[in-house]
């Protein structure tokens, strides 16, 4: 590819193979030379449906995979650095981060996001399911009140789109925040999975950069409080094993929050130590998909109070009551703008 665009490269090869359309449902490999150089190319679930149009492009090359997904209205740095994961961070162009096993680095291109990962995953969908890729924002804006302060904070963030993490990584993260800044959450995972995690293997590029997994609850539960504290974490030390302890030893099973309704999903995850409501919305509509989950911490009870009380203090308890029935069925959603305009646009 040596003079051209890299970005225009999935097209290039979407292009040489629209004569020979994959079966929808069924992954097709096939190999061929372009510019010296042959190449490995999975279609897998390509077919968008009702449309016949590829829905993702992966080619397997010698530094690893890459994989080109169409996506529109989709702003990265937004969604990657608008404190709901802690995990990524901007190099160059491109956001690196880790997602399981697998280190990722994603760079925003026209039409769409390329991915590309060290090692080649068996299926991608846990890729869009992360990223969202495949939802409605624009029906999902649509559903916002019509005020003065939504419609500024859309404007503000455009592309802006919410996440689907891991239910164990996303509520350790967030018991970790209780008064820390996001940069220090950062910090904190980091260190976490770099002495509790298991090591990756990194993309071409990073030098003698190191990646780690998110360590699993039983890694925790065994690691014991002082050595938790050594990870800069200071109270939090305890809440954090103590959740590790209850999930590895299967008294609370986060599989099973997912089936249960919004109310008895939060009740039932602030019975752990340290889980008071706001962590425990961050977790029901980071990693649980609970739209309707409208956490409030200091940036959102600020927001609240600025833009829409600004002539009366309001009480805490009013301005939950009128988040429960001022943003709609998708309160989650507009929460994450107005935090991420509050931070970026007025902070």
């Amino acid at each position: 590819m040596r003079g051209e665009n890299r970005a225009d490269f999935p097209k290039r090869l979407a292009s040489r193979f629209r004569r020979s359309a994959p079966v929808p449902g069924r992954s097709n490999v096939q190999t061929f030379k372009l510019r010296g150089i042959f190449h490995t190319v999975l279609f897998a679930s390509l077919l968008r449906p009702g449309t016949g149009a590829p829905r993702q492009l992966a080619t397997r090359l010698n530094m690893g995979t890459a994989i080109f997904i169409p996506v529109r209205d989709y702003d990265l740095g937004a969604t990657l650095d608008s404190g709901q994961a802690f995990r990524w961070r901007r190099t160059g162009e491109a956001w690196q981060g880790v997602l399981g096993k697998h280190v990722v680095r994603l760079t925003s291109a026209p039409g769409g996001i390329r991915a590309e990962t060290a090692v080649s995953p068996e299926d991608w969908q846990f890729l869009h399911h992360f990223l969202q890729t495949e939802t409605d924002l624009a029906a999902i804006l649509r559903t916002f009140p019509d005020d003065a302060p939504m419609r500024a904070a859309v404007a503000a963030c455009p592309g802006l789109r919410l996440l689907r993490q891991d239910p164990w990584e996303c509520l350790a993260s967030f018991i970790l925040s209780s008064t820390k800044q996001i940069v220090q959450i950062r910090q904190i995972v980091a260190l976490l999975g770099e002495r509790f995690g298991e090591p990756l293997m990194t993309l071409p590029g990073m030098g003698a950069e190191k990646c780690y997994s998110f360590p699993s609850p039983e890694s925790l539960a065994r690691a014991g409080e002082a050595a938790l504290r050594e990870c800069k974490m200071g109270f939090r030390a305890p809440n954090l094993l103590n959740a590790a302890r209850e999930i590895a030893g299967g008294r609370m099973d986060l599989a099973k929050i997912r089936t249960l309704d919004y109310a008895a999903a939060r009740e039932r995850l602030m019975t752990l130590r340290g889980v008071g409501g706001k962590i425990a919305d961050c977790v029901l509509l980071f990693a649980y998909g609970f739209d309707s989950a409208f956490p409030v911490d200091v940036w959102i009870e600020r927001a609240l109070q600025e833009l829409y009380f600004p002539r009366r203090r309001a009480s805490e308890q009013r301005l939950r009551r009128f988040a429960a029935t001022h943003f709609g069925p998708h309160a989650g959603y507009a929460q994450q703008y107005l935090f991420h305009y509050m931070r970026t646009q007025r902070g």
